[in-house]
């Protein structure tokens, strides 16, 4: 959710870095986002389970990548 909702407020997300301690929106705020970005129409529980596993497991791996780290974000802007 901290991630989606920074994009879709036009966020600059190279400096940005989850906290899961961090409380952000309400669950409705939460499942009308994710609902957004699903890319399926009316998508079904497991649907949006893996959407969330898959963008959870390929945003981990960006924040662990050198390539992603924000010393890498002033060569490499937007990468």
């Amino acid at each position: 959710y901290q991630y989606l909702s920074r994009y879709k407020r036009e966020e600059d997300l190279d400096h940005f870095l989850f906290i899961p301690e961090r409380t952000e929106g309400t669950e409705e705020e939460c499942l009308k986002l994710l609902l957004e970005f699903c890319g399926r129409h009316n998508p079904s529980w497991t649907e949006l389970s893996n959407f969330t596993h898959f963008l959870n497991f390929q945003l981990s791996k960006c924040e662990k990548s050198v390539f992603c780290s924000p010393a890498a974000g002033e060569d490499f802007q937007g990468f």
